[in-house]
């Protein structure tokens, strides 16, 4: 008897169990994302005051359940719902191409280092809206990789437009007619159909009514003013030409790598050089290397600027300075103008021909445009306070800031100047058999 009520109290607290475990099954994921920003907030609902279910950070996978407009409902793997701002989430495509900006402008030259003086955000692409992963704190530096010139627009989320190409339905086939219906048309095509009617004569004074004098009455009257300007309403304006912001590819201290508006960093380049800037922007600037003076150790600097922005081409002149020890300041040791320059931009050591004797030394090339309008890479050589062109090499332009062929430039050019004529050269030109007739 007492086993019988043993068996009965496990078969009442089965069943408690099983009907406490009954409830709404969880949502079944549509698609899948990952968190953009630093921290993201998801909340129950849509409105921004609503309640914070969970904060998750940057590259979390999140569970995509429903889509309202641009908000998605998600899951985080924590297993808290609630909804977030579509464009602040990436694609499994978009996280796997942001590692790979890491580890291609892990292997860039620098172009420059900059900073900021508040602090901005890092995004994933150029654009406002685009999440931004990162935020840059105030004075904290950084290398600058490349530019890009990006027109502004709209941005468009690629987790929404995954999602809906997902879940769309597939198009509707069109109904196939049946043979009743073709049947039902060879049929009546076969009815005969009765002649069409004559049309109406034409009047005696046909000629009077061709050749009638035009009115006053049908002279249309000028327009009024009110309707003149309801007329100029209706005429379509000319579209306003697209808006282009400059934007830098940049990389943190951290190794991450994104990208941010070009206007709100500063270079770092000493005060006492940057004021012969003259207005114009610095957009790289190089160490070439150091001089004493006295106790005090001075570099020389080469830097490119540009006029103003929003041009396709990176600088559109370059100036090297030298510092003068002996008077204590910054002159000019080399200068190029009215060009326009690409990057990347970079230091190297060159090798230098004077007679039979070969010596390295430190060197730099620039990518410019040549009279034709071909680019070319100008290596050139600096030595004390002399800077000499040693080579021009063909050089194609880089459509992708991360183009890894930039490391390229990092190399002496190999295509050297030919070596200057030595005493024993010149003497053989002179000989009688040497010469041409």
């Amino acid at each position: 008897m007492r086993f019988f009520f043993v068996l009965i109290s496990i078969l009442f607290a089965a069943l408690a169990t099983t009907s406490c475990s009954d409830g709404p099954e969880p949502a079944s994921a549509i698609g899948e994302a990952y968190a953009g920003p630093m921290t993201l907030n998801i909340r129950q609902e849509i409105s921004l005051k609503s309640p914070v279910m969970a904060t998750v950070k940057h590259g979390e996978q999140l569970e995509v359940l429903s889509v309202r407009r641009r908000f998605m409902r998600v899951r985080a793997a924590s297993g808290a719902e609630g909804w977030c701002d579509s464009e602040k989430l990436l694609t499994t495509e978009q996280m796997a191409r942001l590692r790979a900006v890491a580890e291609a402008a892990a292997k860039l030259p620098s172009q420059a280092e900059a900073t900021v003086f508040d602090s901005r955000n890092v995004h994933t692409e150029p654009h406002r809206l685009a999440p931004s992963f990162l935020m840059l704190k105030e004075e904290e530096r950084f290398h600058v990789l490349g530019h890009r010139l990006v027109a502004r627009g709209p941005y468009e989320s690629e987790v929404t437009k995954k999602i809906e190409k997902a879940s769309a339905p597939p198009p509707r086939k069109k109904p196939s007619r049946t043979p009743k219906t073709k049947d039902r048309r060879k049929k009546d095509d076969d009815v005969e159909l009765p002649p069409m009617p004559s049309g109406p004569a034409v009047p005696a004074n046909w000629r009077e009514l061709s050749f009638r004098a035009p009115l006053e009455a049908d002279v249309p009257a000028p327009p009024k003013k009110e309707e003149r300007s309801a007329l100029s309403m209706l005429i379509r304006q000319p579209q306003e030409p697209p808006k282009f912001e400059d934007w830098s590819l940049i990389r943190a201290k951290d190794g991450r790598a994104g990208w941010i508006l070009t206007r709100t960093m500063t270079m770092t380049i000493p005060d006492d050089v940057a004021r012969y800037a003259e207005g114009h922007r610095i957009t790289s600037w190089f160490d070439l290397g150091d001089v004493q003076d006295g106790e005090v150790v001075k570099k020389h600097y080469l830097w490119t600027t540009i006029v103003k922005g929003g041009e396709p081409y990176e600088f559109d002149g370059f100036r090297i300075f030298v510092y003068n020890a002996r008077r204590h300041r910054y002159e000019t040791g080399y200068r190029e103008k009215n060009v326009r320059g690409y990057f990347p931009s970079a230091l190297h050591p060159v090798e230098v021909t004077e007679g039979r004797k070969v010596r390295r030394a430190q060197g730099f090339s620039l990518v410019v445009e040549d009279e034709s309008g071909a680019l070319v890479r100008k290596t050139y050589s600096f030595e004390g306070y002399r800077v000499r062109l040693l080579s021009k090499t063909p050089w194609t332009k880089l459509e992708d800031p991360l183009d890894l062929k930039a490391l390229a430039i990092t190399q002496p050019a190999s295509q050297k100047p030919d070596a200057p004529a030595g005493l024993w050269e010149k003497v053989k030109k002179k000989l009688p058999w040497n010469k041409k007739s």
